[in-house]
């Protein structure tokens, strides 16, 4: 909750996505959705999830389609909530290896393919092991299992954005946190309790966010009034 009132969180649908249950789960912990399919309909947002099923080149393709590159590049670079799931986490980085894809570039680094692995694709239940502590994963125990479908994963350049890992075959970057801008390989709507716990937490990241977002803008008012 921001100021009394329920967050309202934009799903970005750009083709590629698995619309109904992240949605369920967003409105499951508490926040109004709404499935933004043009820059228009982010208007008043308080966070914005870019969920994903799909490849990269078709996804960016159906971004630039929609007018939704920049509008998003923009509002993560305003340091306001972004929460990337699966190819919507891949996206925050500069390529993706599956296609030769250039991507968002607001993270260094590229996303390649799973090396090393004893199958391709990646799916089912693993555990996310922390590489620090972070607030997305407050009350969720370390080597909690959520669930995962890829062949992909990102190889980021800062070692510092790095919240978890997880292992098939090699260790690869599951979990990922840069200010207000936070990547997960994995599929929390997917993930029962643990996964549900998650998107809570995102929320109360997003509305202390919002919280200070207003008091800001409150006191830059009072300011003028008195100028």
């Amino acid at each position: 909750m921001a100021a009394g009132r329920p967050l309202l969180v934009a799903v970005l649908d750009y083709g590629a996505a698995n619309m109904v249950s992240i949605r369920q789960a967003l409105v499951t912990a508490g926040a109004r959705v709404v499935v933004a399919a043009d820059a228009a309909a982010l208007d008043g947002v308080d966070a914005i999830v870019v969920p994903g099923v799909g490849a990269a080149a078709p996804a960016m393709a159906h971004l630039r389609e929609r007018g939704l590159i920049d509008p998003l590049r923009d509002w993560v670079r305003a340091n306001r909530p972004c929460l990337g799931i699966c190819l919507g986490y891949q996206l925050f980085f500069e390529r993706s290896a599956e296609g030769d894809a250039q991507t968002l570039a607001l993270l260094a680094g590229q996303t390649v393919g799973l090396e090393g692995t004893p199958t391709l694709p990646h799916i089912g239940w693993n555990t996310v092991e922390l590489a620090r502590p972070h607030p997305l994963f407050d009350g969720i125990a370390d080597g909690s299992h959520f669930y995962f479908v890829h062949s992909f994963a990102p190889a980021p350049e800062d070692e510092g954005i790095v919240v978890a890992r997880t292992t098939h075959g090699r260790p690869f970057v599951s979990a990922v946190a840069w200010g207000s801008l936070y990547g997960l390989q994995f599929h929390p709507e997917k993930s029962a309790e643990a996964g549900q716990r998650l998107l809570s937490n995102f929320l109360r990241l997003v509305a202390a966010s919002a919280g200070r977002a207003e008091t800001a803008g409150r006191a830059w008012a009072a300011a003028s009034e008195v100028a």
